[in-house]
């Protein structure tokens, strides 16, 4: 932690793309995703996704659970600070009602026509300190028409995800419907998983060093 013009910030995740930054400025706390240190070769990309997850984030709106966009100028991107720790710290073990509303904030989400494409991650849900769901990094999301084939078929892909989660931390409160959905594969997924998966993993272990555990963040 340390002070600056600014306020005073606290570290909370380094990466090649950038820091996230916890600020405590004029009596309030937001988090900020700073890319002026992320080195010249990956600006372009790290802005990218900035304001990607900016986009997504002005169509939520600050939509209860989900962050609220402050500011973004190309440098910083801005957004309220929620509260919590990450499912992976704060697993949610035999809590059906923490699943029940993870879904229901799911479906609000795709509603306002995003699908947030990263869900995998148990890094980006949170366990509020009230013990309820929230959703965090809207870097990879998608915007577009909610009744879309191609929108529908990504909010799929999102509850698929979630279940995933629910299937490792509450199997018992699975449905049969639920059951069957797990298993069931998009053609997204598989397309994924022959060539995009192994894309992203050279990037990441071989390029950038990322040992990162799905999304847990990187290994000391």
């Amino acid at each position: 932690m340390h002070s600056s013009p600014a306020g005073r910030t606290e570290a909370l995740k380094s990466d090649s793309f950038g820091r996230i930054l916890l600020v405590h400025e004029a009596g309030r706390s937001f988090v900020r995703r700073d890319l002026t240190a992320t080195p010249l070769w990956l600006r372009l990309p790290a802005w990218w996704l900035a304001r990607r997850e900016a986009r997504a984030l002005q169509r939520l709106d600050g939509m209860p659970a989900t962050p609220r966009l402050l500011a973004w100028d190309g440098r910083w991107l801005d957004r309220s600070f929620m509260a919590g720790a990450a499912m992976y710290q704060r697993p949610p073990h035999d809590d059906p009602a923490y699943f029940r509303a993870a879904r229901k904030l799911l479906q609000r989400v795709h509603r306002r026509g995003i699908a947030h494409n990263d869900l995998a991650k148990e890094a980006n849900w949170l366990v509020l300190e009230d013990g309820s769901p929230a959703l965090i990094d809207f870097q990879l999301a998608v915007i577009g028409a909610p009744r879309s084939r191609w929108m529908r078929l990504l909010a799929r892909e999102d509850l698929r995800h979630l279940l995933k989660h629910k299937r490792m931390y509450c199997r018992a409160a699975l449905t049969p419907v639920e059951l069957r959905l797990l298993k069931r594969h998009s053609w997204v997924r598989d397309v994924w998983f022959a060539t995009g998966k192994p894309l992203y993993r050279f990037v990441t272990r071989r390029l950038l060093h990322w040992e990162d555990n799905e999304g847990q963040g990187p290994k000391p």
